[in-house]
């Protein structure tokens, strides 16, 4: 009964901020000056179950998350709550700003890496495995927060080299099948493949449940299995390849709502 009631408060959160959102983005929100959500590639039954957060199964990964967001740990027994408190309001907005430049680190992190950091910074605590459970359910519940906000990250200043980096590899070809990502999701957006119709491949979904898979996912997962099925070796989960290229394609759908947890084919 505890986790029903905790997923109507959910739902009740959600239905407010997507109403916000929609009136603040016009009657299309899930397309921005041409640039298109994959929501609208898909078919009329599977957007229902993104829709409807009784149905849709990413919303489980954000009851997780929550729970975690308020669990102590390590030896001084601090939760992500002893800091932020309610992640409702300390992290509204803040995932559609990611990935973004780190002074410290000298490079980008993303939700997943400044997760990790903050776990074994500041709550003495170990990291969690890239796409593991834990790290899944914990981006949908932050990402969550942040539902119907547009996607904004900044590309100027240090963070210019590596936007210019993901740029290069958005471009170039590889594998043995010799593609690149744009031929794809650009060139051949709307085309039908193995039943399944080409998107642009905005990233304004993530983390999602992919049906599939049958599972939550995370974007470098998703760039990991675009690798494979062109036959080209992947980066590692996390890597700066794919923390360049995450924000040249967040930077693509700028403007575009936060739908997470999104369902996708």
């Amino acid at each position: 009964m505890g986790r029903f009631v905790a997923l109507v408060c959910v739902a009740v959160t959600a239905a407010v901020a997507i109403a916000v959102a929609a009136a603040e983005l016009g009657p299309d929100a899930h397309e921005v000056d041409g640039r298109k959500s994959g929501y609208l590639f898909l078919t009329e039954r599977t957007q229902e179950l993104q829709d409807d957060d009784f149905q849709n199964p990413g919303m489980f990964a954000v009851e997780q998350g929550r729970e975690l967001w308020n669990r102590a740990e390590g030896p001084d027994r601090r939760s992500c709550a002893s800091c932020h408190g309610e992640a409702e309001v300390s992290m509204r907005g803040v995932a559609a700003r990611y990935p973004q430049f780190d002074r410290d680190k000298g490079g980008l992190m993303n939700l997943e890496l400044r997760i990790n950091a903050e776990r074994t910074q500041h709550m003495k605590s170990a990291a969690y495995a890239y796409e593991s459970e834990e790290m899944l359910s914990l981006t949908a519940f932050l990402t969550y927060q942040s539902r119907g906000e547009p996607k904004a990250v900044e590309i100027d200043g240090p963070a210019r080299p590596f936007f210019e980096r993901g740029r290069e590899f958005y471009f170039t070809r590889r594998g043995q099948l010799d593609l690149a990502c744009n031929q794809c999701h650009v060139d051949l957006v709307g085309s039908s493949l193995r039943g399944d119709i080409v998107s642009q491949g905005q990233s304004n979904g993530f983390p999602l449940y992919r049906l599939a898979w049958r599972t939550m996912t995370s974007l470098h997962r998703v760039f990991a299995w675009c690798n494979t099925a062109i036959r080209s070796e992947p980066y590692p989960l996390g890597s700066d390849e794919y923390l360049n290229l995450e924000l040249y394609v967040a930077w693509l759908g700028r403007g575009l709502p936060i739908e997470a947890p999104a369902v996708r084919r």
